[in-house]
C-alpha cells in the first residue's frame, strides 16, 4: 500500500505562483522568503515527516499511551525519540518569535509543516500541535518573569504545554467551571480542581509541561466574566519540585489513541495569574483560536491522506467493467479508477483538499499581515477576515475533512472497514476534530450571531464583494467557474440580509440557519479558492509554462467544484431562509418515544 507522500508540489504551487509570498516584503518576514526557502520547507520538512513521523502512526494507533501507578504516562515506542528528533531539527522553532529563540518565519510556512505532521501521525501531533498557541498566550498576557522563564524553553520544545479548560459538568459552557484559585500571599495561587480531555496531560517527551488553566478566584462573578487563567507547571523551575498536579485516568478513546487525553486533578497546585484577574477567557481566546485554526488544518490532512490511499487503490485493485471505451476489453475486470462513482468521490476529495489548501495558506498570510503588516489599516483588515473566517475553517473543514474520510473509505469497499489498510484509522482519528475546540455546531453560531451579525454583515459582505469582483475580472476561458460562482456569491449576500433580519424578529431563526450559513460560506471560499487556482493554472498554460498536465488537472478540478459543489448555496440559502422552522416545533418531551 502507498506510503504518504507530503504534497509538496502542490504546496510550491499555492505558495509561489498564487500567494506568490515571495515578492511580499510586508510583513518583515516575507523579506526573508524566496522560492529556494518556499522549495525547501516543501520538500525537506516532507521529508522529515514521511520518514521519522509517519512510521509511528500505526503504533501509535494499536499502542496508545500507558498511565503507570505513580501517575505517569508514556507514549508509544518511538515517540520520545521521534520528538527528540523533532526539537533538533528546528522545524518547529520556524514562526515562533525570534526574541525567544524562534526562527521569526512567517505562519503561512508553518501551516505547510502543520498539515505534513497531522497527515503524517495526528496522534504525535496533538502533543506539539498546541504549543504555538500556549506561546502567543503567555507572550501576550504574561509577566516580564513569566514569559523570560517559560517561553524559551517552549518556544526551543524542551517544554511543552496544555490548555485545561474542560470540567466533567462544563464543557462548551465555561461559566459553569468550578476550579477554584485561592491567592497564596507570595504572588502565587493554589489551584484546586479536575480538568478532563487534556490532550498531553502528561507523557514523557519532555522534561516540563507548562499547563495553561482556567479557575475562578473567591471574589469572582458568575459565568465567563468570572474567569481567570493561569500558568501551572507540572515542576516549578525556581525550586525543581513537582507540582501539586497528578493524572487521574487516561480517555479511552474512539481514535488519537497515541495522544495521552488525560483527566487532571490540581490539588492546591501553584500557578501564576496570566493577565487580569477575571479576563482568562479573551486571554485563553488567543490560544483557542489557534487551536481552532490548527484543527482545521487537521481536517485538511485527514482528507489527502485519505485521498492518496484511496487514490492509489483505485488504480490497483480491479472491480467490475467499465461502461466506457475499455483499455484492455481481455481482462475479467478493470481497475476501480474507471467507474464514474469511484472517480465522483475521488474527485470530490481533490477538490476538498486543494482548495482548502490553499485557503489555509490564504488565512495564514492573513495572520501574518494582522499581526506584522506596517500598515494599521492592512492590520485591521486582516484581523477582522481570520476572526470571520476562523469557524468556517474549524468546522466547515472538519466537516469535510470527515466527510472524505469516509469516502476514500468507502473506495475500498470491505477492505476500508479492516485496520490492516489504514483507512479506519483515519476514519476514527478525523471524527474527534469536529468535536474539540468548540463543536463545530457551535462554531456556526459564532459565526452566525458574532461574526456576521453583530457587525451587521460587514465583514461577510466586504469577503463577498471581493469574491464577486475576482469573478467579474476573470477571463472568459474561466466562465465555467467565474459564472456559477458569481451566482452563489448573490446567494451568500442573500443570506447575510436574510440572518440580519431575523436577528432583529427573532435570533433562534438565525440560529436556526446558522450551520446553512456555516456551510455556504465555506463552500464559497473554496470556490474562490479555486477560481484563483485555475487562474494561475490558466496563465501559465497560456505562456507555455509549468507542468502541463499538474495544471490541466488543476482546470478541470475546478470544473469538477464548480459543476458538483457550487450548486449547493442554491439550498444552503433556502435552508437559512426557514431559519428555525419546524426543527423547533416538538416539544422537548416528544423526542422520547415511549
Amino acid at each position: 500500500m502507498a506510503d504518504y507522500a507530503p504534497p509538496a508540489a502542490d504546496v510550491i504551487f499555492v505558495l509561489r505562483d498564487v500567494l506568490r509570498v515571495h515578492e511580499m516584503d510586508d510583513p518583515a518576514a516575507y523579506a526573508m522568503v524566496d522560492e529556494s526557502l518556499i522549495e525547501a520547507v516543501a520538500h525537506e520538512a516532507g521529508r522529515f515527516c514521511r520518514e521519522v513521523i509517519a512510521p509511528l502512526n500505526t503504533v501509535s494507533d494499536r499502542q496508545g499511551c500507558t498511565r503507570h501507578a505513580d501517575g505517569s504516562v508514556t507514549t508509544p515506542d518511538g515517540f520520545r525519540e521521534a520528538y527528540a528528533q523533532w526539537v533538533e531539527s528546528g522545524w518547529g522553532t520556524l514562526a515562533q518569535p525570534e526574541v525567544f529563540g524562534g526562527q521569526g518565519m512567517p505562519h503561512a510556512l508553518f501551516s505547510v509543516i502543520e498539515e505534513y505532521l497531522n497527515s503524517s501521525c495526528p496522534g504525535f501531533t496533538m502533543y506539539a500541535g498546541i504549543l504555538s498557541g500556549a506561546v502567543a498566550t503567555v507572550e501576550a498576557a504574561g509577566s516580564d518573569e513569566l514569559k523570560a522563564t517559560y517561553l524559551p524553553k517552549m518556544v526551543s520544545g524542551e517544554w511543552l504545554a496544555t490548555m485545561a479548560l474542560t470540567e466533567g459538568h462544563a464543557g462548551t459552557d465555561l461559566g459553569l467551571m468550578k476550579t477554584s484559585a485561592v491567592p497564596a500571599g507570595n504572588g502565587t495561587y493554589a489551584i484546586s480542581g479536575e480538568k478532563i480531555f487534556i490532550s498531553g496531560g502528561d507523557h514523557d517527551l519532555t522534561d516540563n509541561i507548562v499547563h495553561l488553566v482556567l479557575a475562578r478566584l473567591p471574589d469572582a462573578p458568575v459565568g465567563t466574566r468570572g474567569i481567570s487563567l493561569f500558568l501551572v507547571p507540572k515542576f516549578i523551575p525556581e525550586t525543581g519540585e513537582r507540582n501539586t498536579v497528578s493524572v487521574g485516568s487516561i480517555e479511552h478513546k474512539m481514535g488519537l489513541n497515541g495522544s495521552a487525553t488525560c483527566v487532571l486533578n490540581f490539588d492546591r497546585a501553584t500557578g501564576w495569574l496570566l493577565g487580569e484577574p477575571h479576563q482568562g477567557l479573551a486571554a485563553m481566546f488567543i490560544m483557542m483560536n489557534a487551536a481552532r485554526l490548527g484543527v482545521g488544518v487537521q481536517g485538511l490532512a485527514h482528507a489527502e491522506h485519505s485521498y492518496q490511499k484511496a487514490a492509489a487503490y483505485a488504480l490497483d485493485r480491479r472491480q467490475g467493467r467499465g461502461a466506457g471505451q475499455r483499455a484492455d476489453k481481455a481482462t475479467a475486470a478493470d481497475p476501480l479508477i474507471v467507474h464514474p462513482d469511484v472517480r465522483r468521490m475521488l474527485m470530490d476529495a481533490r477538490a476538498f483538499a486543494e482548495g482548502f489548501r490553499a485557503l489555509v495558506l490564504w488565512t495564514a498570510v492573513q495572520i501574518d499581515k494582522s499581526h506584522h503588516a506596517s500598515d494599521p489599516m492592512v492590520r485591521k483588515q486582516s484581523d477582522a477576515l481570520i476572526s470571520f473566517l476562523t469557524p468556517v475553517i474549524k468546522a466547515f473543514g472538519t466537516d469535510r475533512g470527515f466527510e472524505v474520510a469516509v469516502n476514500m473509505q468507502q473506495v475500498f469497499g470491505g477492505h476500508g472497514y479492516v485496520k490492516e489498510w489504514g483507512m479506519e484509522q483515519i476514519v476514527r482519528d478525523a471524527r474527534i476534530a469536529m468535536i474539540y475546540e468548540g463543536a463545530n455546531g457551535v462554531q456556526a453560531l459564532d459565526l452566525a450571531g458574532r461574526k456576521t451579525a453583530r457587525d451587521g454583515g460587514a465583514v461577510a459582505n466586504a469577503l463577498l464583494h471581493q469574491i464577486a469582483a475576482d469573478c467579474q475580472a476573470a477571463p472568459a476561458e474561466l466562465a465555467f467557474i467565474a459564472d456559477p460562482l458569481e451566482k452563489a456569491v448573490h446567494h451568500g449576500e442573500a443570506a447575510v440580509k436574510m440572518l440580519l433580519e431575523q436577528a432583529a424578529v427573532d435570533p433562534e431563526d438565525m440560529l436556526g440557519g446558522a450551520y446553512a450559513w456555516m456551510q455556504l460560506v465555506g463552500t464559497l471560499a473554496l470556490g474562490w479558492m479555486w477560481l484563483r487556482l485555475a487562474s494561475v493554472a490558466h496563465a501559465q498554460l497560456a505562456a507555455g509554462e509549468g507542468d502541463k498536465p499538474f495544471l490541466e488537472a488543476k482546470l478541470s478540478t475546478a470544473r469538477f467544484y464548480a459543476e458538483q459543489q457550487l450548486p449547493l448555496c442554491t439550498t444552503l440559502r433556502q435552508r437559512v431562509k426557514v431559519g428555525a422552522g419546524a426543527m423547533m416545533a416538538l416539544s422537548p418531551e416528544q423526542f422520547l418515544r415511549t
